[in-house]
């Protein structure tokens, strides 16, 4: 291991290897992968490079582990994860330092994210205890229907990098406590956060196999993707990123009837009444624009600003923008970070050339620092968007914010939901009965009134269209994802005097037919 730029209280947490049946290993091939510091460009570890040769023992030995840990009951596997939950909160600095030299998020974003992560662990040990079935009297007199739910058996998650510890906790505290074992295919750009939990998972008693991690590098994560998501053994796959490559998993699934959540990308509108309090808006903004320097598929992507306000809101936004300090996610002081990878810089460079080409007025920003060797853009407003834009109708996932005004509710409801996308959309007003005309109108899995935090523990969370399908957290719907339900039918015994049933009834004599007939 190269000398680490960072120290952990406790080293032991940064393993170089997978995880496979509970021991920390390399590839077959022996090949590595590096991984760099997005504030610098410099790599400060390597992490084992697996094929699609080394997939099949991951698959095999949870589907092992799976065999066994389905028969732990609920109180059990809701004791495992409430230690994990413990020992991931004694870890939280720790975690976060490896963060950010994964993603270049600021620390107190990395902080905050194993907090935020925190809560998927706490939510999923209380539902583990939670499933129910059912029984019901049918409309035949002497059967009773009775349901039952089970584990659906292998999981799979492939996530990206833009919230590696939040998503892999909420992926994976959902299947444990379901029952199911699961295998993560972290992102290139943060296996070491991703393995730092798989470890404290083991600390926590889980068992050996029940959560496999197996890394790659860019070159074979879609080889490795596409063996998982094909071998007979995995039932169900979880995948968040792009809607590009969301729609080649489904179409792996697709061949062995894989169940399939999909988190997929994000073109959310966030929209500025003229009766919004602006504070209340602009404070809800920053977040949902600056954090992660821009790179979540939650993020506002096209700002809607109502004539009477778009002056004020601007300006506003302007001032508060130009307060952030970027830099090194571990230097003190700082607010924006990088983005994660350097295509991220390109794509922000040709979505401001693109506006400027038409007519846009860029406020601040619009370029790269000349100060800072990582993968830094400055955070970038241009007014002016129009609806030919590229960031129009595209995700933007970078640190560029587009301001477009509009006149009426009717027209800028029309222009929000003209996108093929449907993830989160926000919107900010005084007027209660536009609210609830917005939460109807507005088509999107999520939508934020007066605020910008729609994501939690106990909030479903999933888009519409093409943002996926399925949903993560909330009560009973993310738990179901990793469930199946038996349906059984029992008949009655029938007493022999007079021909009744069981709750007295006349029965149907043999041959007799009745309405509706049995099937």
């Amino acid at each position: 291991m190269a000398s680490l730029p960072f120290t952990l209280n406790d080293p032991s947490l940064l393993h170089e290897a997978s995880l496979l049946n509970g021991k920390w290993v390399q590839s077959r091939s022996g090949k590595k992968f590096d991984v760099e510091d997005p504030g610098t460009r410099e790599v400060w570890a390597s992490c084992t490079n697996n094929e699609v040769a080394d997939v099949d023992q991951y698959v095999e030995t949870s589907y092992s582990a799976f065999k066994s840990y389905r028969q732990v009951n609920p109180r059990g596997r809701a004791k495992i994860l409430l230690k994990w939950h413990e020992l991931v909160t004694q870890a939280r600095e720790d975690i976060a330092k490896i963060i950010v030299y994964e993603t270049g998020k600021p620390t107190a974003e990395a902080i905050g994210e194993v907090d935020y992560a925190l809560g998927f662990a706490w939510w999923f040990a209380g539902e583990a205890e939670r499933i129910r079935g059912s029984i019901a009297q049918p409309s035949i007199s002497n059967r009773r229907t009775l349901v039952i739910k089970q584990p659906i058996g292998v999981s799979v998650a492939l996530v990206p990098w833009n919230f590696p510890v939040a998503m892999i906790i909420r992926k994976v505290a959902a299947a444990l406590a379901a029952g199911c074992s699961m295998i993560v295919k972290p992102s290139p750009e943060t296996p070491f956060s991703v393995m730092a939990l798989a470890d404290l998972a083991l600390r926590a008693g889980l068992p050996a196999g029940v959560l496999n991690v197996i890394s790659t590098d860019n070159t074979n994560t879609p080889s490795v993707s596409e063996r998982l998501c094909k071998h007979p053994l995995v039932r169900k796959v979880t995948f968040t990123g792009s809607t590009a490559v969301g729609t080649i998993i489904a179409r792996h699934c697709s061949e062995g009837l894989k169940k399939v959540t999909m988190e997929l990308g994000g073109n959310c509108p966030f929209i500025v009444f003229d009766d919004a309090d602006l504070d209340q808006a602009i404070a809800a903004l920053m977040i949902l624009k600056w954090r992660t320097a821009g790179q979540a598929c939650t993020h506002a992507n096209r700002v809607y600003i109502q004539s009477g306000v778009y002056d004020a809101f601007t300006q506003k936004i302007l001032e508060a923008t130009q307060k952030l300090q970027v830099g090194h996610g571990a230097d003190k002081g700082t607010t924006m970070g990088p983005l994660t990878i350097g295509r991220g810089i390109e794509k922000i460079e040709k979505h401001v050339a693109d506006a400027v080409r038409k007519g846009g007025k860029v406020l601040c920003g619009g370029k790269r620092p000349d100060n800072l060797q990582g993968y830094f853009f400055e955070p970038t407003i241009i007014s002016g968007m129009t609806s030919d834009m590229l960031t129009t109708n595209e995700e933007i996932f970078g640190p560029l914010l587009g301001l477009y005004k509009f006149e009426t509710e009717a027209e800028v409801v029309e222009k929000a939901n003209d996108t093929s996308m449907g993830l989160a959309s926000y919107c900010f007003t005084r007027n209660v009965s536009r609210t609830w005309r917005l939460l109807e109108s507005l088509e999107a899995g999520m939508i934020g009134l007066n605020t910008g935090n729609s994501s939690g523990a106990e909030n479903p969370f999933g888009g519409i269209k093409m943002s996926g399908y399925g949903k993560e957290a909330g009560k009973d719907v993310a738990i179901e994802e990793y469930l199946i339900q038996k349906t059984g039918t029992l008949t009655t015994s029938i007493k022999s005097d007079g021909n009744k049933d069981s709750n007295g009834c006349q029965a149907p004599r043999v041959g007799q037919l009745t309405s509706p007939a049995p099937l």
